[in-house]
Order: C-alpha cells, then sequence, then structure tokens
C-alpha cells in the first residue's frame, strides 16, 4: 500500500502527546483529507466522518461486534501469551457489547427489563445526596481537584450502590476496573499489558460472582438480583451473561461518567458566555450535558470488526480487518455540526453519537446523564465564582478521553 509523506504524520500525530492532549485538529485533517484512512501504526482502518460512522455502528451484519477486542491481536503476541489470555479472550467474546442479534437482542431485552428508567429514577436522590456530601468536605477550603473530589468518587459509588457493593470495596473495583481496560488503550496492545487486564479483569469476575452467590441466597433490592430474577419468554440470563454485564456496567458505568462531568465543568470555565447563560438560566443543563458530550465526550473511540469486504469513499476494506471509528471526530463533522468547534449548550439540533448508535447505543446512557446533570448544577449553584486554578491540564486519551486533574477555586 503507498504511504504517502502524509499518511505518515498521520501515523506519527496518531502516538503523539499532542494527540492525546487535544486530538481534535488531527480529527479535521482527517476528516478532511483521508477519511477512510489506513493506519500502519495501528494496523487499521480509521474513520471519521459521521455518516461513515453512523453506516458502519448500524451494520451489524457487515461490522461486527464479535472478537472485535482480541481478534486482531493474536497475530501480534506469542502464541504462548495468547494460550495464558483465554479467559480474556472468552470474556470479550460474550456479554451484551461483545455480539451481535439475535443473541445481543436476547441479552438486551433481559437487562433492559432491570435496567430501567424507574431503576435509574429511583437512583436521583441518592446522586443529589453524594454529589451534596462530596462538595461538603472541600466547600471550606475554596480550593478542590474536580476530578478526584467529585467527578471520580460520584459515579464509581453510584454504580456501587446500584449493584450492591459494600463501600469498602469501592477502591480496589476502581482498580480493577481501570486495569481491565489497559488492553484497549491501543490497537496494539504488549504481551505484559493483556496479562495485566487479565488479572484484573478475573479479580472483578470474581468479586462478581461472590456477588452473584449471595444474591441467589439471599435476594434484596439491587439490581443483580433483579438481573437474577428478570425473565423473557423463558429465557433467563445465564451466570455468565450475569458476569458479563456486572462488569461492563461497573467499567462502563463510571469511567466515561467521570470524565463527562470534569470535561463538562472545564468547557464551561473555558466558555464563560455560556456558563453565564446555565447560571442565569438551570434549566439550560439538560443542553449543556449534551454539548458537552458532542464537544469533548469521554468515549472517543469504537471499533468493529469487518465481516465482508466493504468499499467506503473508493477504499477496500478487507474482511477481517479491524475499523476504528473516530466518535470525537463525528461530533465535530461541520456537515451535521454547524461551527463545529463553538461550545454552544443551547445547540439545535445536537445529534452526537458519544453513546453510540444502533443496537449497541449506550444502556446507562440516562444514569450518565442524571449523575452529570445533577453534579454540575450543584457546582454552579454552591460556587458562584468557580474558576481555575491551573494554567496546565493534562489528558488521558486512550479508548477514554479524560483529566487527569482540574485543580479549581472558588
Amino acid at each position: 500500500m503507498h504511504r504517502t509523506a502524509a499518511c505518515q504524520n498521520f501515523d506519527r500525530s496518531l502516538n503523539s502527546p499532542e494527540f492525546a492532549n487535544n486530538p481534535y485538529p488531527l480529527y479535521q485533517a482527517l476528516r478532511e483529507s483521508a477519511p477512510v484512512y489506513w493506519s500502519e501504526a495501528w494496523r487499521c482502518w480509521i474513520l471519521t466522518r459521521y455518516d461513515d460512522i453512523q453506516a458502519v455502528l448500524r451494520d451489524p451484519p457487515r461490522f461486527t461486534s464479535l472478537e472485535r477486542l482480541t481478534s486482531t491481536v493474536k497475530p501480534d503476541i506469542p502464541e504462548a501469551v495468547w494460550e495464558q489470555i483465554q479467559p480474556l479472550v472468552r470474556h470479550y467474546s460474550s456479554g451484551l457489547v461483545n455480539v451481535d442479534p439475535p443473541d445481543h437482542t436476547r441479552l438486551r431485552n433481559l437487562v433492559h427489563k432491570a435496567f430501567t428508567g424507574r431503576t435509574i429514577s429511583k437512583l436521583q436522590g441518592y446522586v443529589q445526596q453524594l454529589v451534596d456530601q462530596l462538595l461538603d468536605k472541600v466547600q471550606g477550603d475554596g480550593h478542590m481537584d474536580l476530578v478526584r473530589d467529585l467527578a471520580y468518587p460520584l459515579p464509581v459509588n453510584v454504580i456501587a450502590e446500584l449493584l450492591g457493593v459494600p463501600l469498602e470495596d469501592h477502591d480496589k473495583l476502581k482498580r480493577w476496573s481501570s486495569g481491565s481496560m489497559e488492553f484497549m488503550t491501543t490497537p496494539l496492545p504488549t504481551p505484559k499489558a493483556l496479562l495485566r487486564s487479565q488479572e484484573a479483569l478475573l479479580n472483578l469476575r470474581e468479586f462478581f460472582r461472590k456477588i452473584y452467590t449471595q444474591c441467589r441466597q439471599q435476594p434484596d433490592d439491587k439490581l443483580v438480583s433483579t438481573l437474577l430474577a428478570v425473565c423473557d419468554e423463558g429465557e433467563r440470563l445465564s451466570e455468565e451473561d450475569l458476569l458479563s454485564t456486572c462488569v461492563t456496567l461497573l467499567v462502563a458505568g463510571h469511567e466515561t461518567t467521570s470524565s463527562l462531568i470534569s470535561g463538562a465543568v472545564l468547557a464551561l470555565l473555558q466558555n464563560p458566555d455560556q456558563l453565564r447563560k446555565l447560571r442565569e438560566n438551570p434549566a439550560l443543563i439538560e443542553g449543556a450535558v449534551e454539548e458537552s458530550l458532542r464537544y469533548d465526550g469521554p468515549f472517543q473511540r469504537n471499533r468493529r470488526i469487518a465481516r465482508e469486504d466493504v468499499a467506503i469513499d473508493g477504499k477496500q476494506i478487507g474482511k477481517g480487518q479491524l475499523v476504528l471509528v473516530f466518535l470525537g471526530a463525528a461530533n465535530r463533522d461541520p456537515s451535521h455540526f454547524p461551527d463545529p468547534d463553538r461550545f454552544d449548550i443551547e445547540r439545535i439540533p445536537n445529534r452526537h453519537i458519544s453513546f453510540g448508535a444502533g443496537v449497541h447505543f449506550c444502556l446507562g446512557a440516562s444514569l450518565a446523564r442524571l449523575e452529570a446533570r445533577i453534579a454540575i448544577n450543584a457546582i454552579l449553584s454552591r460556587m458562584p465564582d468557580l474558576r481555575l486554578a491551573t494554567e496546565t491540564l493534562e489528558w488521558e486519551n486512550h479508548l477514554l478521553r479524560g483529566l487527569k486533574a482540574l485543580p479549581v477555586s472558588f
């Protein structure tokens, strides 16, 4: 495949610190000059246009979620390591987010019966109480790290409450959750990263297996017991289904929401006209959250495997090749979002795809939105002179984009 100098520059940029801190200039360059781009560095196709990405996400028959996280790493690791990581491979070859219809339809119908709007709405009071408690701890100090003091502990406590996890176990679950995703940060993980991720994953699975066993013996009003009880035309969740679901909810339910809250507050602080608008009219919070998801959402990319040879924009994607869809790039596609680099909490329409699209649309989207709305409004109402307390910001930008810290004063 002929490689131009521009393509080589794109590959270098994908692994650069500049891309980690601000991916949007590269997204724009790719979208304008190489919207269907083969990356030699990552050995995958990268898509950056909204319409192309929507089409892929809505077409499981041609672009599958099956083995999307593990199949492409096999050629790059020793056979002995591949045999060692079979528990990791099996886990990421099953479960709600890793299968397609009809298996996905069966699982989603069952999980949806437990993870309903009513379930989420019951958490509203708990979320508000927890936000108030976290802000009470720092209110008198006049400063805080918004990530450490609010955006991180809030969602991990909420998802743990939902699943019935004891308070003393929250920190180790956070550690295992982050560790289990290490191998996903690049399409070409090292053997050591795969083994570390598997160790963290197995710890998570064993933890939830104990909760599963306890809930079978002594059902309670938490989500695990509800998942055990759901039935659809005789179908029930197996132990494997339930373990996979719990791990998915934990991992996806706190990392993304933490990044959403801190990213939204940063965007507001960097756009004082929008911050002033929201302070004057807190009812605009829903639009503010949606615009934060579009403008700088935490879930920047997703993966699919081509089931067959497919042509997109004249480029031939081969059967079995990895397709990386850059959701963050789609959300700033000017063909769908006029003046896309402008942060506008009253943007209408705002059909971002930060929660995905099609059958795999994020099951926890309503919970993330609830937590973000409550947290942001509480911060703004309790801290009227909130301001940044640093000139330097560091970002994580691999599978998820999020601030490492956000020092603020008030």
